[in-house]
């Protein structure tokens, strides 16, 4: 439980946040993030910025939790929603659209729960060549006959101790990089340019809510999803539904696209959708344990 003294100063970093400072938001998904950054902007001015890798795509909004069309017109937001669901988008196509966003003057409050993107941003990207399309379609084909395990045992070693293996975006990013290079992915990244928003520019937060917390969250943010109408969404993006694509990853759309083939009940399909979105917060909260300790953490509880 946390005290009175620790709401207060959840507060005041709030509140004594310059107006002119960036502010970078990281926490796992349901955590009040972009609440937090629209209070931020509504306060002292700026624009909120999407650090997200599945808001960016326009065929979801509900399912990924993206803001409301109010919400989005209520205050200035930018990369949401502007990426077909098979336009190829990475972590560089996203940092040179927030360099077109810090172009426009607004003080950027940047909120998601990708923290690639936040490393990017935060410590730089190297220029990987990109992948062709006859390697990426050999990486999807595999991924579906043979899983993420084959993939993975296929990297070279010092980058496999590197990336999040239980993510398996993650691990075919760096298998198609060693394939199109011959390099591994992690020695690009020791070749990483300056990066665009060092951590002693801007005021890092990130979200640590308790787990009971957050996954009571979850469960109760999902049930919410389906009665705007989450199912609807995944029904119209039905006869375009392509597992292998990044934009399908959005955490539910597999279960409810199993539901909506007859392979399992609404029940059993919203269940499982659930635990899927609490093992990729757990991901998301290992993520930003071991790379975030330099952020300043604040439990969303207490605001």
């Amino acid at each position: 439980m946390k005290h009175g003294a620790e709401v207060i100063e959840t507060l005041s970093i709030v509140g004594d946040i310059p107006a002119e400072t960036p502010v970078l938001i990281a926490g796992p998904t349901a955590s009040g993030k972009s609440a937090l950054a629209a209070k931020i902007v509504a306060r002292s001015g700026g624009v909120v910025v999407n650090a997200d890798a599945l808001q960016v795509y326009s065929c979801w909004r509900v399912l990924t939790a993206r803001p409301s069309v109010e919400e989005e017109a209520a205050l200035p937001h930018r990369l949401y929603g502007h990426v077909g669901r098979d336009q190829p988008y990475s972590v560089g196509h996203w940092l040179r659209e927030v360099q077109t966003v810090l172009a426009e003057g607004m003080r950027p409050v940047i909120v998601g729960g990708t923290g690639l993107y936040f490393s990017a941003l935060t410590d730089g990207l190297a220029e990987i060549p990109a992948t062709p399309a006859a390697v990426r379609a050999l990486a999807d084909a595999r991924m579906v006959t043979e899983g993420n395990a084959a993939l993975l045992a296929e990297l070279d070693s010092v980058t496999a101790a590197r990336i999040d293996v239980m993510n398996p975006a993650r691990v075919q990013r760096a298998w198609e990089v060693l394939q199109t290079t011959g390099r591994g992915l992690a020695a690009w990244q020791d070749e990483t340019a300056p990066a665009l928003m060092p951590l002693d520019s801007v005021v890092p937060i990130v979200l640590r809510p308790q787990v009971d917390w957050l996954n009571a969250r979850i469960d109760m943010r999902f049930d919410q999803m389906m009665d705007l109408g989450a199912l609807d969404e995944v029904r119209a993006e039905l006869p375009f539904w392509q597992p292998t694509r990044a934009s399908a990853r959005a955490i539910g759309a597999p279960e409810l696209v199993a539901h909506l083939r007859g392979e399992m009940s609404r029940e059993a399909a919203v269940e499982a959708a659930k635990i899927a979105t609490r093992q990729y917060a757990k991901r998301q909260r290992t993520w930003f344990r071991n790379r975030m300790k330099q952020w300043k953490a604040l439990d969303p509880a207490t605001f």
